[in-house]
């Protein structure tokens, strides 16, 4: 159930013509009221000797008590309830009982004393009502509405559960400004899946995503192609900036200016300045480019693995950064990666924006390598979807997944309802994004595992069991992926690394519950340990008597590389 608190009107006529009108696209299907604040007010709707101007004049009669200076400009209160579309479909009784409960929750009705403010509840649908106040009582009072958007949620959550729908999450007041119908509609009637104001989050958030000053900020808006006016101080100092999309016009044909604190609570300029400002604790060179997309994407994931063991035991204030970091990585990944992830990685940033803004505030600094790590996406420049540059994106798509998860429990246990929610969801998001991802490079290693010669196959089990506790490693030897595993544990055996010792340590840093496939996870993880190729094709197959080529030019007789395995960390 999702209540909506409107603009205050001053035209009580208008707004009854709009409710028991035919609508915008002729969606209003027999209006008629459902509750009143007396019972007995007439209804245009039904009754047809009653007109909208007799029900007007009856809802401003206490406007008509005051004299003209002290009325209020803005009389008309209006709030509308929606169901959501899996709901039942409630009776006109009960969608009564709502409007009482929300005007009394508002602080527009008190049935407990027998006053309050004139109201109505139109329905014109069957999974909404709406509801028309006038902000003054008949001796004058006027309602306290402070904070009444609030206190109509809480309520929206109590009946939730008193009716049988479907349970939402409370807000916390940190959630980014929702579009309005009329951007919800001029969207619809353009042609495009999300609003104005939608589009230019993702387009600012994109911007923002490891940008290290101002001038990269604004440079990168502009390289998008949105209109940009700064706000400047009479001694030059910037103080705000608003942006616009081309072709997004007003009645007058001017462009539409958003603030950035009007698209997400943490866009502000002032926000965004403390990304820049904080301690350095990473020890990352700031302008290192890295060479291509595929070293960008191996950067990122050990920046992730290394940022979800912090969180695990870190402060609130330094756990937030890290999430918000997140957040900037799943920006910069969604803006370079192939068409073929593109969407569900877009999707997965779209939503995850709400999990990266809570009341416990970023302490800025600590994030430094995630940041980094996005910025190296952004200039390493779009990914291929093939080779090692799609091998790699399924590794880091793996790494992020990992961290959102943490994200989400984190925030479950500091009872964020909505952020574990987003969080939750674009875990989900990025598991059909991995899906697409790693289906190629995957299938090659498990062509080259089940390739291997029976005596190295026999080694890799044994190595998993040996390694392993009893229960994950049958899990892993009877998963699909078990011989992509195999493949790389022969891999990682032949580039000098005490593999059994590898794959114990894989398996250790983090839990592998809410993987879909462990041997998937465990195959990323060693890969990205002992710097093998991503893509399995870099790499021959091993047959017990000839090495594979080593990126970090280590060969298995080679003896600096022999002993116990090299921990990146």
């Amino acid at each position: 159930m999702v209540p909506k608190i409107h603009k205050r009107g001053t035209r009580t006529i208008g707004l009854l013509y709009y409710l028991y009108g035919p609508g915008k696209a002729e969606e209003h299907v027999d209006p008629h009221l459902v509750a009143s604040w007396d019972h007995a007010a007439p209804d245009p709707g039904r009754d047809p000797e009653a007109t909208y101007k007799q029900l007007q004049q009856l809802l401003d009669q206490p406007l008509a008590l005051l004299d003209e200076n002290e009325r209020p400009k803005k009389h008309v209160w209006h709030l509308s309830v929606r169901n959501g579309p899996t709901d039942r479909i409630l009776s006109d009784q009960e969608w009564g009982d709502v409007a009482r409960r929300m005007v009394a929750a508002a602080g527009i009705d008190d049935p407990e004393q027998g006053a309050g403010c004139r109201w109505v509840a139109v329905r014109h649908a069957d999974d909404h009502i709406h509801i028309l106040a006038t902000l003054v009582r008949e001796d004058g009072y006027r309602p306290d509405l402070d904070f009444d958007a609030v206190r109509v949620q809480a309520e929206a959550r109590r009946l939730e559960q008193e009716l049988g729908l479907r349970r939402l999450n409370p807000g916390d007041g940190t959630a980014a400004k929702r579009p309005t119908s009329a951007e919800r509609h001029k969207a619809a009637r353009q042609g495009r899946e999300r609003t104005t104001r939608e589009e230019l989050r993702e387009t600012v958030r994109r911007a923002v995503a490891g940008a290290e000053n101002e001038k990269e900020f604004f440079d990168r808006l502009g390289a998008a192609g949105v209109l940009v006016r700064t706000r400047v101080a009479p001694s030059g100092d910037l103080l705000g900036y608003t942006v616009a999309l081309p072709g997004d016009v007003n009645a007058q044909g001017k462009p539409v200016f958003y603030p950035g604190s009007k698209l997400g609570p943490d866009l502000s300029l002032p926000r965004i300045r403390e990304r820049w400002s904080g301690r350095r604790t990473s020890r990352v060179a700031e302008h290192t480019v890295p060479s291509g997309p595929a070293s960008a994407r191996r950067r990122a994931s050990t920046a992730l693995w290394q940022g979800m063991l912090v969180m695990e035991g870190a402060d609130d204030g330094v756990a937030a950064a890290y999430i918000a970091a997140a957040g900037e990585v799943l920006d910069a990944l969604a803006k370079t990666s192939a068409a073929h992830t593109r969407r569900e990685l877009r999707e997965a940033a779209f939503v995850f924006e709400r999990a990266s803004r809570s009341h416990m505030r970023a302490e800025r600094g600590h994030d430094r390598a995630l940041r980094q790590a996005a910025r190296d996406l952004v200039y390493s420049g779009p990914a291929l979807g093939r080779g090692e540059d799609g091998a790699t994106t399924a590794m880091v798509i793996d790494a992020v997944f990992f961290l959102v998860t943490v994200a989400a429990h984190w925030h479950g246990k500091k009872a964020h309802a909505q952020q574990a929610a987003a969080a939750q969801l674009a875990a989900e998001h990025l598991r059909t994004a991995y899906r697409a991802a790693a289906a190629q490079p995957m299938g090659v290693l498990a062509v080259r595992g089940r390739s291997l010669a029976l005596p190295v196959l026999r080694r890799q089990v044994l190595r998993v069991r040996e390694a392993l506790p009893s229960s994950l490693a049958e899990q892993v030897l009877a998963e699909a992926g078990w011989a992509a595993l195999a493949a790389t544990l022969s891999d990682a055996e032949a580039a000098g690394y005490d593999a059994t010792a590898l794959l114990a340590d894989a398996a250790a840093r983090r839990e592998l519950a809410s993987a879909e496939s462990a041997s998937d996870v465990l195959v990323w993880r060693l890969r990205r340990a002992a710097d093998l190729p991503a893509d399995a094709q870099a790499t021959p197959l091993p047959d017990g008597s000839s090495v594979p080529s080593d990126p970090a030019g280590r060969k298995a007789g080679n003896p600096a590389a022999k002993g116990p395995q090299r921990r990146r960390r």
